[in-house]
């Protein structure tokens, strides 16, 4: 594919988390809300990129791509139709989760967008959620969370989330909005460089092994990866080693002769461990324990592919691009 000019736009991408995913109607109405106002007319510059599944998980990741002076209403007209569709007391799944719509990550795709415009945006964003669905309560993350900065992963911990609480569960956790409904649940929003999703499989129903593979190549771990947030869940019959792959500022320690992936928020370089090495990494491991893996898969995009993607749906007027992309990825 032939990457196109930026077009003058200034974008951003949000990989909205919803806790939904065994109903693919549902899904796709969340993600079709944000490419259409309260009457029904489609708002120019907005694309979906991707939507994402795991039915072990009961878990989406929809991936909206706009300028950062529109992506605002299109990420609250998602989070309002999922508040709408979604019960979190009747929700079922391994991933852990505290809200039906449980994660507003805002990314900027280019040195174009600062940090601020993310920050504020994302602000904007936990301001209009708890006034337009009165009962939802919200916690910010990284860039919006000032003065602190605080990154997902602390404030997860801060907030029960590792440990998978239902909304039942969240009396006294201190957020934004209130103490929110337990229909709701708790949601995340806020800002940083671009963060990707990689998923290794191994094949074992062993838990106790993918979690010792997770503590090795978990980032805080003397050894680990840059950047790398990871769980160990039971997923269709095996073990997943589920990662969150965070960009990190310069260029990284040199743990492989493989490249690493950079782009530039303003002046500032960033890098990303490339999937193939987590999946290298995870292959050692397991094979220590006489295990091997089932496969590897990023989920959606790095952040120079989603810019790449995003300058073609919009550069040819597509908002549904995720029934595209199979015919227009090459």
């Amino acid at each position: 594919m032939t990457a196109t000019t930026s077009l003058g736009r200034r974008l951003v991408a949000c990989l909205l988390n919803v806790s939904e995913a065994r109903n693919a109607d549902l899904v796709e109405s969340v993600a079709k809300a944000s490419l259409y106002d309260s009457q029904g007319v489609r708002r120019d510059g907005t694309t979906v990129l991707n939507i994402f599944n795991d039915g072990d998980y009961n878990r989406s990741v929809i991936t909206i791509v706009a300028s950062i002076e529109s992506i605002r209403e299109a990420v609250l007209s998602a989070c309002e139709k999922a508040c709408e569709l979604i019960d979190m007391r009747a929700h079922l799944g391994v991933h852990p989760c505290l809200g039906a719509v449980d994660l507003i990550p805002i990314y900027p795709l280019g040195e174009d967008v600062g940090t601020e415009d993310c920050a504020r945006e994302s602000r904007a964003v936990a301001a209009g959620l708890t006034r337009r669905v009165p009962g939802t309560s919200v916690f910010l993350f990284g860039w919006a969370d000032v003065p602190l900065q605080r990154g997902l992963a602390q404030r997860r911990k801060e907030m029960g989330w590792f440990k998978k609480k239902t909304p039942a569960d969240l009396d006294g956790v201190s957020a934004c909005g209130g103490p929110g409904h337990k229909r709701f649940g708790l949601t995340g929003v806020g800002a940083s460089p671009y963060v990707m999703n990689c998923n290794v499989t191994i094949d074992t129903r062993d838990i106790s092994i993918g979690r010792r593979i997770a503590a090795a190549i978990r980032e805080s771990t003397p050894g680990g990866l840059p950047g790398v947030q990871v769980l160990a869940l039971p997923h269709e019959g095996a073990v997943e080693i589920a990662c969150n792959v965070e960009s990190v500022p310069g260029v990284p320690p040199s743990v492989t002769t493989e490249p690493w992936p950079s782009f530039r928020i303003g002046a500032q370089l960033y890098s990303h461990v490339p999937a193939s090495l987590i999946g290298a990494r995870v292959a050692e491991l397991a094979h220590r324990d006489g295990v091997g893996t089932k496969g590897a898969a990023l989920v959606g995009f790095t952040p120079n592919e989603c810019r790449g993607l995003a300058e073609v749906a919009l550069s040819r007027g597509i908002g549904q691009f995720w029934k595209e992309q199979q015919k227009l990825r090459m």
